[in-house]
């Protein structure tokens, strides 16, 4: 499953409003600047979170955007769906009874593919915006990626 730029970009930009903003609107050219991100694409997502009710923007001198609520309560799915990001690994249509074969049906691994979709779902919602800022997403994976082949075998036998 890939996760398209909307998406990232997104998260990155929240990310960047909550860590910059302590209670004062951050222009948006800002954090285009800070996360090498195309102001006129930051621009047309920040639309899309302000219409979900994500992010308040003021205008005028000193202007720009502000997080609607707390990091705390705000989900890293919420953000990508607010931008119209599927969070899905299926090729079929979310819900739909068809499959995506030519003749309607459902491919073998349709059922894999669709339960990663809820798990990457399921923890998305599990992760909040100032989880992210806060630097807390810590799980298994920061240890097996930074172990060497003979390590992680270690690790697994130590927990099985």
């Amino acid at each position: 499953m890939k996760l398209s730029t909307k998406g990232r970009y997104a998260v990155m930009a929240m990310a960047d409003l909550a860590h910059h903003s302590n209670g004062r609107p951050v222009a948006l050219a800002e954090v285009a600047d800070r996360q090498e991100i195309s102001l006129s694409y930051l621009e047309q997502l920040f639309g899309r979170l302000r219409r979900s009710g994500l992010v308040s923007s003021v205008r005028g001198p000193g202007g720009g955007y502000m997080l609607a609520r707390d990091a705390s309560e705000m989900r890293i799915a919420d953000i990508i769906l607010a931008v119209d990001e599927p969070i899905k690994a299926t090729r079929c249509t979310p819900g739909s009874p068809t499959g995506c074969h030519s003749h309607k049906g459902r491919c073998l691994t349709h059922d894999l593919w669709e339960e990663l979709g809820n798990q990457i779902y399921l923890y998305l919602s599990s992760v909040t915006l100032a989880d992210v800022c806060e630097r807390r997403i810590l799980g298994s994976s920061r240890l097996m990626f930074g172990m060497g082949r003979n390590d992680r075998s270690s690790v697994a036998a130590a927990a099985g």
